[in-house]
């Protein structure tokens, strides 16, 4: 499990890390003022997709069934059900797209934007109807906020179908034994949207509001070359596209009523974060950028730790459910859970105990200043503590789906979404990005525990009072080493402070890096399985390579 999740893990690492130089050039090019608002929303909207479909609900649909079809009927009739399902996908796409790309372009044509001598240019091309300019009197009934996040919108919405044939290719190729090439993908991605932000978006005029559109066309080419990207390693496979009608095809129909409840079970975390980030939007775009810079700094251990295990569960589990080894299957969970929790509790109480420092080095120059940093640090903070149970949402869901339910996981997130807007209307006021963070790690840990109380119920016991003792060690482990970094950061502020880029990357790094070996060293001593396992690994790694 860790070779397997590990080699994902890494290559998910890559992308991630590739992902946060990307919101670094963000944060330095447009700040988290109302364009970044705009953007960031508009962004999301898609981006949901791929979250949706790449991690989420449909290869927790897909991987099951493909994988039966290669043992019960062949590789022939394997292949011939995936090009059922990818003929589907697309049509099913291209209809969303175009009544959304309608819809869209219906409201800002009646919709009476005001007219300003500096967007005549950028008009003139046809990308957009209007323009948010400073001094601009606005004369429809659009705020120039949501209308520019409409046009970004329709200039991204595309990158939908783009993202489902990737979705679908990453599933095929995890169901055949490729994990890191799949994980990879998403890097290709972060890079041409990387070479975006540097190259293509200041071609795109001198004015943010109209530089901003190059992102979005980025986006669309990042999404053509992050399908093209995965083809190559499907073609090996022996995959070969053709039409097959999915109209009536079993195996759509399938997937079909496994996805749809599928999507609220495996991406809470996402639904959460895009109900949160619309009503922050209702009540101050502002809060949507702040917010959004938070969001991103916790997918990088959600992804590393948490993505990695679930997407190399899924196949796993269903192998065990289908045999009815459920022993094995109870004991394959707790191990995944409690690497989760080595992982990711540590890594929830460092980014909580060094919101601001990390916020402020990755962040802060450009268009980027202090008040962003203490909004969005602030945002961290209050999120940071919901990491473990977002990530476990990911991995007890794939565990529903293993055994064939899909229903229990939605049931579970709808009550959970309730409960998520309640308590994002009744915090936002008084505590802006933090009110939202507090709402979506509430939220989470209520999920965790309705999943777990429904899981137990399902397969009569789980077996994980030995996982409940470690687990405790390790909150211990973690507790002792943010205390550890508090007083670090606290030291170093005091006496060196922020004013450079060293002194920057020594408030992070050295209270990061003593708390990390505070961690290990205190759950190497209680003998926590985990921790050996992990050390074991790395030991064994090192050892392969100075040979």
């Amino acid at each position: 499990m860790l070779k397997s999740s590990g080699a994902m893990g890494i290559a998910t690492l890559a992308s991630r890390v590739l992902g946060m130089v990307r919101e670094i050039l963000y944060a330095h090019f447009m700040g988290a003022g109302p364009v970044a608002a705009a953007f960031t929303m508009a962004f999301m909207i898609p981006n949901l997709f791929r979250r949706l479909l790449g991690e989420g609900a449909l290869t927790a649909a897909f991987i099951p069934i493909f994988k039966e079809k290669e043992v019960t009927a062949g590789e022939v009739e394997m292949w011939r059900s995936a090009n059922a399902v990818i003929s589907g996908l697309m049509i099913a796409a291209a209809v969303i797209i175009g009544i959304v790309m309608l819809g869209i372009s219906i409201i800002l044509a009646f919709e009476a934007p005001a007219i300003a001598a500096s967007a005549d240019s950028l008009r003139s091309s046809g990308l957009i109807l209007g323009t948010v300019n400073p001094g601009v009197v606005e004369l429809g009934w659009l705020s120039a906020e949501t209308r520019l996040m409409l046009q970004l919108l329709r200039v991204m919405f595309p990158y939908m179908l783009l993202v489902c044939l990737a979705a679908i290719f990453m599933g095929m190729l995890n169901a055949r034994g490729h994990f890191f090439v799949p994980a990879m993908g998403t890097t290709v991605l972060n890079l041409i949207l990387i070479a975006t932000v540097l190259w293509l978006a200041p071609r795109f005029g001198k004015e943010l509001e109209t530089q901003i559109f190059g992102l979005a066309i980025g986006v669309l080419v990042a999404g053509v070359g992050q399908a093209i990207y995965l083809l190559p390693t499907m073609r090996r496979e022996g995959f070969r596209y053709q039409w097959v009608s999915p109209w009536h095809d079993e195996t759509v129909q399938l997937v079909v009523r496994k996805m749809v409840p599928g999507m609220m079970g495996v991406a809470a975390f996402q639904f959460n974060v895009l109900l949160t980030q619309g009503i922050a939007w209702t009540v101050n775009p502002q809060i949507v950028a702040s917010f959004g810079y938070a969001v991103r700094l916790m997918e990088l251990p959600q992804g590393v730790f948490g993505i990695s295990l679930a997407t190399f569960l899924l196949p796993t589990l269903s192998g065990l459910a289908a045999g009815k080894k459920y022993p094995e299957f109870r004991a394959t969970l707790g191990q995944a859970l409690g690497y989760l929790a080595l992982g990711n509790l540590a890594a929830s109480v460092l980014l909580t105990v060094l919101s601001e420092p990390i916020v402020r080095l990755l962040f802060e120059r450009g268009e980027f200043d202090a008040a962003d940093t203490r909004r969005s640090s602030f945002a961290l903070a209050c999120l940071a503590p919901g990491l473990v149970a977002f990530s476990m949402v990911n991995i007890l869901a794939r565990a529903f789906y293993a055994l064939g339910d899909t229903k229990t996981p939605m049931k579970i997130s709808v009550v959970c979404l309730g409960i998520n807007v309640i308590l994002s209307f009744w915090l936002i006021g008084s505590f802006a990005e933090g009110g939202l963070g507090i709402a979506n790690t509430l939220s989470a840990a209520c999920n965790v525990w309705l999943l777990f109380h429904a899981l137990r119920r399902k397969l009569k016991h789980l077996g994980l009072s030995a996982l409940r003792q470690n687990i405790l060690s390790m909150a211990g482990g973690a507790i002792v080493a943010g205390e550890a970094a508090w007083l670090l950061s606290g030291a170093w502020e005091r006496s060196i402070g922020h004013s450079g880029f060293i002194q920057k990357l020594g408030a992070v790094f050295i209270p990061l890096g003593v708390a990390s070996l505070v961690y290990g060293a205190i759950l190497l001593w209680l003998k926590v399985p985990q921790a050996q396992d992990f050390l074991g690994l790395l030991r064994r790694k090192g050892f392969r390579l100075g040979k």
